[in-house]
């Protein structure tokens, strides 16, 4: 029986709902970097870690959930400013913007159109899963096309920020399964959510 692609959206979160800064910018300059977190991601995602990160840390395989990325064009520009036009050259790497051109040195795709049919699209080819990276914008307009939500909550609280859905998303009731709830010693809780379906 073939595996159905799955889209997840895998991200860090605040204990008030924020998954960056009011500026948009990187999670890393509020997320607290502790030793069992880098050894989780290392050992269970490490396909989600950028290139410069994996040689760092001696990552070399192909990861065991995800074979693509994508991402907006607000995530995207922080490799960018990083010297990185690919953060992510181990994985097929798609970019949903209406107004990049192509990417010198790099194989990243730009979704110029709609990028929920791009996602219907990739669910039906073979491979591993997606993984949405950010950022809320994107992630509030293909929030109907999301299978699981992947949580590393943070024991921190912002106050102000980019929330989960962005801030422009409408009102929409969504019903979860809880599928897994793992505290680490760092503090970080891991919440993992199945798409229940309609909302009651």
């Amino acid at each position: 029986m073939s595996h159905q692609r799955k889209l997840c959206y895998f991200v860090a979160v605040s204990i008030d709902g924020f998954i960056a800064g009011p500026d948009g910018g990187d999670p890393s300059s509020w997320w607290p970097i502790t030793d069992d977190y880098i050894d989780f991601i290392r050992t269970e995602y490490p396909e989600t870690l950028p290139g410069p990160a994996r040689e760092a840390l001696g990552v070399t395989g192909r990861g065991h959930h995800f074979d693509t990325v994508v991402e907006g064009r607000g995530s995207f520009a922080i490799g960018l400013a990083a010297g990185l036009p690919d953060a992510y050259p181990h994985l097929r790497h798609l970019v949903v913007s209406a107004s990049l051109d192509s990417v010198p040195g790099s194989a990243v795709e730009i979704v110029r159109d709609d990028p929920v049919q791009r996602i219907r699209e990739l669910k039906g080819e073979p491979g591993k899963d997606i993984w949405l990276v950010g950022g809320g914008t994107l992630a509030s307009s293909l929030r109907a096309e999301i299978d699981e939500l992947i949580i590393k909550l943070g024991p921190i609280t912002l106050g102000a920020g980019v929330p989960l859905w962005g801030v422009e998303s409408d009102f929409d009731k969504e019903i979860w399964t809880t599928t897994e709830v793992r505290a680490f010693p760092g503090g970080m809780t891991l919440l993992r959510y199945a798409r229940s379906g309609d909302g009651v």
